[in-house]
């Protein structure tokens, strides 16, 4: 025999609790949140500080122009055409100069403030670039860049005279640009663990009704059936979750509590049954081994045969009723057809009559009753209901048998006028083997089982019947019985 397959259980962040899942998401939805933020930020933040050193190089650029006599007869100042010098009257700079004029003379003015003594590595330009196409270059040493413009050079009358290049240390623009990625990532870090924090402690609050739950929970499971959720506005998730889980429990109390009713039910049902059939078996054996012994005088002879017919006479008709209860508790099946209840309610006084005529006996009725029901089961009920009548009250007694329809109802009262029933004896006369302690007793010849019988063929039937005091003194039975028929049933 081969166990059962061990259950996977779950890895990654399905094994957390809920409430560290929803913290690790609102972490990374902020840190995705910062890193997007902080990236457009920094990159705004490079192109503006990247267009201010456009506009310083293109101004510095007009400046240093303005710094040359500009002519086709300028003269460097080696006075050697064609020669290369650094112009003389250059101060220090934070630029790197570079003018190209076309009758051959070169000025160079090289930056100062670059950290490393090096120059931009510029490549050969064909043509100067002009205003907005300034680039970014490496350092001739070291990893220093530079941003670089290329201008051509005029005369004030529009003759092109020269290039100039300049260009400029980004050393300082790209510490502002670290500076400030720095600055956002220790604030994004203080956020984060902030944001953290605030949201683990808004689920926490946020699932406590779900822990309330899950404890209540634990407890049905435990067995205790009475726990509840404790209640939310139902227009929550956890307030419908709430009162599903709080109405499932209340149907499995009552569940529960009706198995252990029908447990007790059938306990006591066996036992009483069981004492019922040991009464008549006792006598019959009883009689019996008195005849084979001889002790019974023949005189006595039909007595004690009779006696012992009359047990188990009893004794067939208790099996009989307890065989029909069987049958009913089973839920078999009616045969449903028209049934007229008026009809069955006058065969009934008419039987009553026969039985007992000294009886003042009346049927009460109002117009023609008919029910969709079983006839031979509805028939068995007002048999009982009389016999049970017959049996419990003094000879003479009157009754009355009223049938009449109110709404989709048909009604059904045995009335009679003898000693009545007991209040606390009420509720429990249609329980089976049940019989006051007054006059109904196995003394009067009841086995305490044909109310039993009335009430399941009733129930059966979608129907009630209680028991009511009879005004002046007396029991009425009332039966109510649906028109229609049972609810779900077809003939």
């Amino acid at each position: 025999m081969t166990g059962a397959a061990p259950q996977p259980h779950p890895e990654g962040l399905r094994a957390l609790p809920l409430r560290w899942r929803l913290s690790l998401i609102t972490a990374v939805l902020i840190i995705v949140a910062l890193t997007l933020s902080g990236a457009a930020v920094v990159a705004l933040l490079r192109n503006s500080l990247i267009q201010q050193v456009d506009d310083q190089l293109f101004s510095a650029a007009q400046s240093y122009a303005n710094d040359v006599s500009l002519s086709p007869e300028y003269v460097c100042p080696s006075n050697q055409a064609g020669g290369s010098t650094d112009s003389q009257a250059a101060q220090p700079t934070d630029y790197f100069v570079q003018v190209e004029l076309v009758n051959g003379c070169d000025l160079h003015v090289p930056s100062t403030t670059a950290a490393d003594g090096s120059e931009p590595d510029i490549p050969d330009l064909p043509a100067p670039l002009g205003r907005g196409e300034e680039f970014t270059v490496s350092s001739t040493a070291g990893p220093a860049l530079w941003r670089v413009g290329s201008y051509s050079l005029s005369t004030p009358d529009g003759l092109e005279v020269g290039t100039m290049v300049i260009a400029v240390p980004l050393a300082s623009t790209l510490d502002t640009i670290a500076n400030m990625i720095k600055t956002m990532v220790l604030v994004g870090l203080a956020v984060v663990v902030a944001g953290a924090l605030a949201g683990y402690a808004a689920v926490q609050k946020s699932l406590q009704p779900l822990r309330d739950i899950e404890t209540a929970a634990g407890a049905v499971a435990a067995g205790d059936l009475s726990q509840r959720a404790p209640l939310q506005p139902p227009t929550t998730e956890v307030g419908r979750l709430g009162m599903s889980f709080n109405a499932m429990v209340a149907e499995l109390e009552r569940a529960f509590a009706e198995r252990q009713a029908s447990a007790a039910r059938m306990s006591r049902f066996v036992s009483d049954a069981s004492h019922e059939l040991r009464t008549p078996l006792a006598s019959i054996r009883g009689y019996g081994e008195l005849y084979r012994m001889g002790a019974v005088p023949p005189e006595e002879v039909p007595t004690t045969i009779g006696r012992m017919e009359d047990e188990a006479t009893r004794m067939g008709g208790l099996v009989n009723d307890l065989l029909a209860l069987a049958r009913l508790d089973e839920g078999r099946g009616l045969r449903l057809g028209s049934v007229d209840l008026i009809s069955i309610a006058s065969d009934a006084v008419a039987d009553l009559g026969a039985l007992d005529p000294s009886r003042r006996t009346q049927l009460i009725a109002d117009g023609p009753v008919t029910i969709h029901a079983d006839g031979d089961k509805i028939r068995q009920v007002v048999t009982n209901l009389v016999g049970n009548t017959v049996q419990h009250t003094p000879l003479g007694t009157p009754v009355e048998i009223a049938v009449h329809a109110d709404g989709g109802w048909a009604v059904l009262e045995v009335r009679d006028h003898g000693p009545g029933i007991a209040p606390e004896d009420s509720a429990r006369v249609f329980e089976r083997f049940y019989r006051p302690d007054t006059s109904r007793t196995r003394a009067s010849g009841g086995s305490g089982l044909g109310l039993a019988i009335v009430a399941t063929i009733v129930a059966a039937h979608g129907g009630s019947v209680r028991h009511e005091p009879t005004p002046g003194g007396g029991a009425t039975m009332v039966v109510h019985l649906p028109l229609a028929g049972p609810p779900g049933q077809h003939a």
